[in-house]
């Protein structure tokens, strides 16, 4: 179905696009604040695939059908930037690859890029489910786990050991509570117009963030220290101190924490959060979860996964993007327009913002049968190669999506199959675990879990 059959158009002068109405003042921010994923799948049902809002103090167009998102992040990509909710993350990341724009980010993309490349992804493999088997060491059968909290601690370690070849050893615990005071204080400013004034205000929270922040600077400026004094050991720091521009310029003291700062959060944040989600995910689903462990039974017997197993657990895989479909960690997108622009025959102006959802549009009955069901061998026939290419993308799109895709995908399945392989998981009962859309798609209240073993 094409995009204009739910509301919008290739044609400029074709059609008017409707939309709710919204507060004098407000606009749909109060509606929007209240539950954004209930209310952007609302939206885009009742309203089709390009909606124009008002969330004060933002002109927002919510896109979503494949073909309006391919011409924000690919045909006219040179007309957007990333926008507001990003800026606030630079507060605490800096000027890295997340955060930066233009020919920046394009500069700080080529060097980086070469830590990501496959071959070298490939050699952390055994190092992966190695980590997962100590981690799980530590659980008790029977004893109550907060499930989110050893997904952070098993992520963290990963990306610490992996790039900067570092153990976490004393420093998880003080790592962990930074990030988390940090991003709290982001995402519960996500919604607050960033000004001068309260760039500025010690309110509690910018408190906190600035001491998490420093804490987390102090360590990584550690971290590049040892590294200018011991010379290169093959991690990303490493490969960052050695890099050069085009210019013959080496990067800066500044520009190489702001790069480990974000490489240490994009690499275990949402990681973490995938993770927590397929745990609860299979909890629920018994049958996913035998038919699980009976592939990681045959492929694997009593040895720990490695890269070469990956073609044989293609279910475990499928577990994965299933998970990823349901409750994507990065749950909607945007971009602020740079300049005039039109997107589906709709005038954008500079300052304008373009919304879109992974959390609407993976649960998009025009793409997915039974969109609001876990199955995951509804991508064992190539459902992905078959998809338009915008309908999925949960680590992103176009020319921006994250570097450490491949690093991922071949982390989840990797730490899944450790962790299945010995324990299977049940809730607590009593629980109420539902997303919270802040920064990422956190479970409400973290996910309390019992592990029984296996074996």
């Amino acid at each position: 179905m094409a995009a204009q059959d739910r509301g919008s158009s290739t044609s400029a002068n074709a059609w008017t696009p409707r939309a709710p109405r919204g507060h004098p003042l407000w606009g749909h921010a109060r509606e929007f604040d209240r539950d954004q994923l209930h209310y952007l799948r609302t939206l885009a049902r009742e309203y089709g695939d390009l909606v124009p809002l008002r969330l004060f103090p933002f002109r927002v167009v919510f896109l979503n059908h494949p073909d309006l998102i391919e011409q924000v992040v690919e045909a006219k990509q040179l007309a957007f930037i990333k926008g507001s909710v990003v800026h606030r993350l630079g507060e605490l990341l800096g000027h890295g690859l997340i955060t930066s724009n233009g020919e920046l980010w394009r500069r700080q993309r080529r060097l980086i890029q070469p830590a990501f490349h496959q071959e070298r992804i490939a050699q952390y493999g055994a190092m992966m489910a190695g980590h997962a088997e100590h981690i799980v060491d530590a659980w008790e059968d029977g004893q109550e786990r907060e499930i989110q909290h050893d997904m952070l601690r098993l992520t963290l370690g990963v990306v610490c050991k992996a790039l900067f070849h570092m153990d976490l050893d004393g420093n998880a615990r003080d790592i962990e509570e930074a990030f988390a005071t940090a991003l709290a204080a982001v995402r519960g400013r996500a919604s607050t117009p960033l000004n001068a004034v309260t760039a500025v205000t010690p309110l509690p929270s910018r408190v906190r963030l600035w001491r998490a922040k420093q804490r987390l600077e102090e360590l990584v400026d550690r971290i590049v220290r040892e590294r200018r004094q011991g010379g290169d050991r093959g991690d990303l720091v490493s490969l960052l101190l050695a890099s050069r521009y085009e210019d013959g310029k080496s990067l800066s003291s500044r520009q190489v924490r702001d790069e480990v700062m974000t490489i240490l959060l994009a690499g275990h944040e949402t990681t973490t959060i995938a993770m927590t989600w397929t745990w609860y995910l299979l909890t629920q689903h018994p049958e996913v979860e035998a038919r699980l462990h009976a592939e990681i039974d045959a492929v694997l017997g009593d040895r720990l996964p490695a890269v070469s197993d990956l073609p044989h657990l293609s279910y475990t895989r499928s577990v994965i993007s299933e998970a990823l479909r349901i409750y994507p960690p990065i749950w909607a997108l945007a971009r602020e327009a740079s300049q005039d622009v039109e997107i589906g025959g709709y005038p954008l102006r500079k300052g304008d913002v373009a919304l879109f959802s992974q959390w609407v549009i993976h649960r998009d009955q025009r793409f997915f049968e039974h969109p609001d069901a876990f199955e995951p061998e509804r991508w064992e026939h190539g459902l992905e190669r078959r998809l338009p290419r915008f309908a999925y993308f949960p680590f992103g799109t176009g020319s921006r999506q994250c570097l450490g895709k491949a690093f991922a995908t071949m982390e989840m399945p990797l730490l899944l199959a450790t962790i299945a392989r010995r324990f299977r998981l049940t809730l607590v009962p009593g629980q109420s675990v539902t997303p919270r859309a802040g920064v990422t798609l956190r479970p409400s209240a973290g996910v309390r879990m019992v592990p029984r073993r296996r074996r």
